[in-house]
């Protein structure tokens, strides 16, 4: 393939701080290419430098032909404000249909996921696999990433690690090559340990060679023989340490490094006693906003110890369930939750952390171990040190997000509701959050757009249909397949349904034709032309009806 734009040793800085640093890449023509990368990276500084929007520190950006036209969709925080009378979805299909019909060379993409459904995301891959330009992607998305990208760019400590495969391609490529580097590695730490034991022995052996030397000299009284004999020997041993010095200084500075082990975030999150077998019940729910029905004449329950998803499209009530599950609104029916429970709750508003604070005094401890557990959690998370005492309002998204999820897990809750957890956060923390999930022993209510994640965690759903919520015994993947095959089926039915009035219209539009052929042998006024006028305009009914 072509590539219809370079970036040549790119570097960007802000400050003090360096982003990007002597990067090269290529945007071959026709690539579908995800970024991805821990939060503050530089993916979006990156998205930036190619379409023009950020100039870099140093470097150039070569394009095959000058005037190509670039189509760049920020994350959707910079634009939801522009049409408050759609939602976040369908404002964000809207831009991408712009911009996937703007016949552009190639398109950029922030997050595009952001804001769509399970339905949204699926019409969005089948929009990008047509697109016949290059389209470079950022997402934390990751079946998004699977089904419509063919390369990824991974950003890690200022460089760009390329990867030719898809998300899960390169999560298990960038395994086997740590895994693979730090074999090498300890192979070369060994034979480092190998040297450096020859040279003590080298020169264990040089030494008592030297005092041999001396003894013979003495008790010869210095006659040659003896004395050079032993004085050769250590020489040569002298030369032996010497080449093995000079080999693992050679090892130690064109050497191997040991390759950095990604962050492990520690989460843990246990239930601190058992409550009652049924957690949740509810019976004939029912919700409406002014005039417009949100949910009717539900009936459902939720166990103790599942994990159970909330699944829906845009717009159908699924936050406003989990609100009314935590009597934060009102509505029609019961829900009954068990007394002896403590509830977590993360909503997907990550503005609602105290600005004025700093990191530390968002978790309001005193206890110094409590804090020293909390400052560790937060390095794993990506806070270095020095930024602990930054006020909570100059946080990203993302990282407001990671102090929402630590803050949770301190209260050791027998029940947890989250509402899209996994917004704006990376994607290494999110698949450590699901570890974490799959091993708590208590329930689990589910709200996210992260498909791999529903399917990873949750056996169970509560799913909104024609404005009825219905529970099922199965996970995500199992609802979807069968609901294909439903649709499938009905399709068929359909189809021969058209076929059978297809015929039934050919045969209905012969006899017109006969009777038509009849009328015109008869005179008007006859009873056997009214007879077949009577038919005729039954037959014109008839087919009126098709």
């Amino acid at each position: 393939m072509t590539a219809i734009l370079q970036g040549k040793h790119i570097s960007k800085e802000f400050g003090d701080k360096v982003i990007l640093n002597d990067i090269n890449f290529e945007i071959e023509s026709g690539k579908k290419i995800g970024i991805v990368g821990s939060n503050g990276a530089g993916k979006t500084t990156l998205a930036d430098i190619i379409t023009n929007t950020v100039k870099p520190t140093s470097g150039q950006l070569l394009c095959q032909y000058s005037g190509m036209d670039i189509g760049y969709m920020k994350q959707a925080t910079e634009y939801l404000d522009l049409e408050q009378t759609l939602s976040g979805g369908e404002r964000t299909k809207k831009l991408l249909t712009q911009l996937l019909y703007s016949k552009k060379d190639f398109l950029v993409l922030d997050e595009p996921t952001n804001h769509l459904d399970y339905e949204g995301v699926k019409w969005l891959i089948k929009q990008i696999k047509a697109f016949k330009g290059a389209v470079v992607i950022i997402s934390h998305d990751r079946f998004f990433l699977d089904q419509c990208i063919d390369s990824i760019m991974e950003i890690d400590q200022g460089k760009i690690v390329n990867y030719n495969g898809n998300y899960s391609f390169y999560r298990e490529e960038k395994r086997r090559r740590y895994e693979s580097q730090l074999h090498l590695f300890m192979e070369q730490e060994k034979l480092k340990s190998q040297i450096r034991g020859q040279i003590e022995e080298l020169k264990g052996w040089s030494e008592k060679a030297h005092r041999e030397s001396r003894k013979k000299a003495i008790a010869t009284g210095n006659k040659f023989g003896g004395k050079e004999y032993n004085r050769v020997k250590a020489k040569k041993m002298d030369k032996a340490v010497k080449s093995r010095i000079k080999r693992l200084e050679k090892i130690e500075v064109g050497g191997l490094i040991k390759p950095e082990e990604e962050i492990k975030v520690l989460f843990q999150l246990e239930a601190t006693k058992k409550v009652g077998d049924t957690i949740l019940q509810a019976k004939d729910i029912r919700k409406f906003y002014g005039n417009k029905l949100i949910f009717n004449q539900s009936s459902f329950y939720v166990k103790r110890g599942e994990k159970i998803g909330v699944y829906g499209v845009n717009g159908c009530g699924k936050s406003t369930l989990v609100k009314a599950i935590l009597k934060q609104v009102p509505l029609e029916g019961e829900i009954r939750i068990s007394e002896e429970r403590k509830i977590g709750y993360i909503s997907q508003d990550v503005l609602d952390i105290k600005e004025e604070k700093s990191i530390l005094q968002v978790f309001e401890t005193t206890n110094k171990e409590e804090e020293r557990q909390i400052r560790m959690a937060l390095v794993q998370m990506g806070f270095s040190n020095d930024r602990l005492y930054d006020k909570a309002e100059v946080l990203s998204l993302g990282e407001r997000m990671k102090l929402k999820l630590l803050l949770l897990i301190r209260q050791g809750c027998e029940v947890l509701i989250l509402d899209e957890p996994t917004n704006h956060i990376d994607l290494h923390v999110r698949e450590q959050l699901e570890e974490t999930l799959k091993d708590y022993n208590g329930t689990l209510i589910l709200v996210t757009h992260d498909r791999y994640m529903l399917e990873q965690l949750c056996d169970k759903l509560l799913v909104f249909e024609n404005q009825i919520i219905r529970r099922y015994e199965y996970g995500i993947r199992e609802y979807l397949e069968r609901k294909e095959q439903k649709q499938v089926a009905q399709d068929e039915t359909h189809r021969k349904e058209m076929k059978s009035n297809k015929e039934d219209k050919m045969l209905l539009e012969n006899e017109i034709a006969y009777i038509i052929g009849q009328l015109s042998r008869e005179k008007q006024g006859t009873p056997m032309y009214e007879e077949l006028d009577n038919k005729y305009q039954e037959l014109i009914k008839k087919r009126n009806g098709f």
